[in-house]
């Protein structure tokens, strides 16, 4: 029960997410379906939050950015060039991959989106990347590494 609620925090901070730790976990041994879940679950409830409160975090961003250069992160740019060619849509399926959910929703809706939009695809995506990673990584593991007797390295861990 601790490893799923290690899994849930684990994908709510920025930039672990699901991308990282639904591969991660069911390559160490956990069922996917479960793994995929509450990693969703946690990643999701940090996105809804950042929404939600997205006018404070502009304004705290603000503040920042006065003491900071004007150069623009890389993966401000990416995001921008993501928005230009494929719209809302895009950044929110694309950008995950690429610069992470968190940081996408909060440029979507910076760039333009509305919130309730950009927490529809924000959600369809994150299930998206969960449910893939998920099952690349559970077939993908099982076909190159894992036999029938290998329970992983985490579940090993836990049973020690």
């Amino acid at each position: 029960m601790i490893t799923y609620f290690i899994i849930f925090l684990l994908a709510a901070i920025p930039f672990l997410e699901v991308s990282m730790i639904v591969p991660v976990a069911v390559i160490g041994g956990l069922p996917v379906v479960p793994v995929i879940i509450i990693a969703f679950l946690g990643n999701l409830l940090t996105i809804i939050l950042l929404i939600v409160f997205i006018d404070s975090i502009r304004n705290w961003r603000k503040r920042k950015k006065v003491n900071e250069e004007k150069n623009e992160p890389k993966s401000h740019q990416r995001a921008k060039q993501i928005w230009g060619k494929y719209g809302l849509p895009g950044l929110a399926f694309i950008g995950p991959f690429f610069v992470g959910s968190h940081l996408t929703a909060l440029l979507a809706v910076t760039f333009g989106g509305t919130r309730s939009k950009t927490l529809v695809l924000m959600t369809a995506s994150i299930a998206f990347w969960a449910i893939s990673l998920g099952i690349a990584a559970h077939f993908g593991f099982d076909f190159l590494v894992k036999d029938e007797d290998d329970l992983g390295f985490i579940t090993r861990l836990l049973n020690r």
